[in-house]
């Protein structure tokens, strides 16, 4: 415990591979593996840049002296040449190369990407995972009959399978836009102060085809296909706002989970995992809070609106570039990664043992159903001999009165009793029950089960067998 805030994405919520993949260690290495690629291009290209430089700058990637780069910017007031001068405290060979021709944004803005990148691959490793506990959750319970729902009020039957795809259905949109926008991402490269790339062309005494196979070169060493090909002093912010958007759909798609199961649970009908020792309630004993979709939805609301922040960045960037643009970014990037994380982790832990409490459902069902049986029942009555508008008047009739028992007396529903006590209908309970067949009520709800996990789920799973395997980790 510390007297100075800390976030609690990073205390509570994200995972720790997420917390290190934004933090200082990766951050800074990750500055240092730049100023590595682009010596390494330069030497290639003929600058007089020695093996023995960049052997230097190799040996001291991760062994950051933050103290010492905390007391330059002090100093300096820039983070930096703070960090150059700290880099070259360890590589005093390479100190005469260190940034050579560079801008700040060559290290910060392709370290951003380079964090996004990964990032994004975290979470499609998370999504997958549980895209994977859903299909098994939905063939699972493919046949089980349930309530729908319309306006949250009682409508025609689904099963708790073919609901579950729903669920599944907004992931899969999730994952195949995580998967186009690590294909998108582009490396800013060596571009210069505004982005003309001029203080490179007078390294290479005016030579444009090696300032274009130095900025390919930088790309391919820090793992891109390529750069962007027009830049200012950084990267276009809209990059940003792409991949937010993306994150947030992910909080869509994780609140509308959260939300249902918070629905299910206060019916006792599915519930989200339970600890034997967890406590529900410091008041009433008996509570079992629905915490982790209660915690998943009030992240994805954060995360919702963090493209917000990177529009409003975007739209107000100077012609070239202001530096408005950087202590948003500082919280808006990194935060928004964690709470994509945080509820993605929430997600798959609730998936790896939700319970489902079929007698609870089938009582629900009951309750409604013979309402929705009506049309049947007329039917069957209808082929003994009955007179259908006759008979429609006492079922109506019928009806009518059991909504009304359920309502002001709170009593069950009577209304299948009362039809076979009416020699109108001329049918016993057990014919009448005969008569509701439940396959008939689910409608192609199974089959739609099985060709959706078929056709769009599984792909997804193959494609990405080697991201298998992940299980969650909710700390508190």
């Amino acid at each position: 415990m510390t007297s100075i805030y800390t976030s609690p994405l990073v205390e509570r919520f994200a995972t720790r591979e997420m917390a290190e993949l934004w933090g200082a260690q990766k951050k800074f290495s990750t500055w240092r593996r730049c100023w590595i690629a682009l010596a390494e291009a330069e030497k290639e290209l003929g600058l007089p840049i020695t093996d023995a430089q960049i052997s230097e700058m190799k040996a001291h990637v991760d062994d950051i002296d933050f103290e010492a780069a905390k007391r330059l910017e002090r100093e300096l007031r820039h983070d930096v040449m703070a960090h150059i001068h700290a880099y070259a405290m360890v590589a005093p060979k390479a100190k005469p190369i260190i940034h050579l021709g560079a801008t700040s944004c060559f290290v910060g803005d392709n370290t951003d990407l380079i964090l996004m990148r990964d990032g994004l691959h975290i979470l499609l490793t998370k999504a997958v995972n549980v895209l994977a506990k859903l299909k098994a959750f939905a063939l699972q319970w493919k046949d089980l009959p349930t309530l729908g729902y319309t306006h949250y009020q009682p409508a025609q039957v689904v099963t708790v399978g073919k609901r579950a795809c729903l669920w599944a259905q907004d992931l899969v949109f999730d994952i195949e836009d995580i998967e186009q926008a690590i294909e998108r991402l582009r490396c800013r490269g060596v571009k210069g102060t505004t982005g003309t790339q001029a203080s490179f062309m007078a390294l290479f005494d005016g030579d444009s085809d090696k300032v274009r196979m130095l900025d390919q070169l930088v790309a391919e060493r820090l793992g891109f296909e390529s750069s962007y090909p027009v830049t200012g002093q950084t990267y276009p912010r809209k990059v940003d706002t792409h991949v937010l958007r993306v994150l947030a759909a992910v909080g869509e798609s994780v609140h509308k989970f959260g939300t249902d199961m918070r629905l299910l649970q206060n019916l006792k009908e599915v519930e989200e995992p339970f600890e034997d020792t967890q406590v529900g309630s410091s008041a009433m004993a008996y509570k079992r809070n629905p915490m982790r979709c209660e915690r998943a939805c009030a992240l994805a609301r954060f995360l919702m609106v963090a493209p917000l922040h990177s529009e409003f960045t975007s739209a107000t960037q100077w012609f070239e570039r202001t530096l408005d643009d950087s202590a948003i970014r500082r919280l808006s990037l990194p935060e928004s990664f964690l709470a994509c994380d945080g509820i993605l982790n929430l997600y798959l832990n609730i998936m790896e043992n939700p319970s489902v409490y079929p007698k609870v459902i089938e009582k629900h069902l009951w309750a409604e159903l013979p309402f929705m049986a009506t049309e049947n029942i007329l039917m069957a009555c209808v082929k003994k001999g009955g007179d259908r508008q006759e008979l429609h008047e006492v079922i109506r009739t019928h009806s009518q009165a059991a909504g009304r028992r359920v309502k002001e007396e709170g009593g069950d529903n009577d209304l299948l009793d009362r039809l076979a006590g009416d020699k109108a209908i001329g049918m016993s309970r057990a014919e009448i029950e005969a008569t509701l067949s439940m396959r008939e009520f689910v409608g192609r709800a199974p089959e739609q089960v099985v060709e959706f996990v078929s056709m769009h789920v599984d792909p997804i799973l193959d494609r990405h067998a080697d991201r298998m395997g992940v299980a969650s980790d909710v700390r508190v």
